[in-house]
């Protein structure tokens, strides 16, 4: 099997929707809430980013402006989230979770983890072990940091892919 950039491009175009759907799957399942995989993904975002802006936790979602408003809406409803008005700039709104919302969360994402220690339960050490190898190293190249220094290197890896050699040290 090659193991190019490309064919690693390729596999994780294969992959993750199919873990993506596993996890909604086993998220539904649970009938311990009906959270969508979107609000669980806003209530992690803003679990992990107290205070975040209703820009950023759209942003990372995925979504508009506009749709993560209502989404927000629909949590704040729910005493799931918090929204403040910054002092500094009053268009701005500030996200953290209710004590419901981080309980929720708590519940979906260790029913949900354990589902999934299920299904990996099937691997043996060594190959738990080189999934998450795989995972740590992929993680820093997906945050968004890393993105944009992986934008600006794209025309290096794009000559490296096309010539075979690597680009010169001064260009990475």
């Amino acid at each position: 099997m090659s193991n190019t950039p490309q064919d690693c491009a390729r596999e994780l175009l294969d992959v993750t929707p199919i873990i993506i759907q596993a996890i909604r799957f086993e998220m539904r399942s649970q009938r311990l809430t009906d959270l969508s995989v979107p609000q669980f993904r806003t209530l992690a975002f803003i679990n992990n980013n107290p205070g975040a802006s209703l820009s950023a936790a759209a942003e990372f979602i995925g979504l508009t402006l506009s749709s993560m408003s209502i989404l927000v809406n629909g949590l704040v409803e729910r005493g799931f989230v918090a929204r403040t008005v910054a002092r500094e700039d009053r268009r701005r709104i500030h996200l953290t979770l209710e004590d419901e919302g981080a309980a929720m969360f708590a519940q979906v994402l260790q029913g949900t983890e354990q589902r999934l220690a299920e299904l990996l339960h099937s691997l043996n050490g060594a190959e738990r072990a080189i999934v998450l190898e795989a995972l740590a190293l992929l993680r820093p190249l997906f945050t968004p940091r890393a993105q944009s220094a992986v934008r600006a290197l794209l025309p290096a890896l794009e000559a490296e892919a096309a010539t075979g050699a690597p680009p010169s040290e001064g260009r990475r």
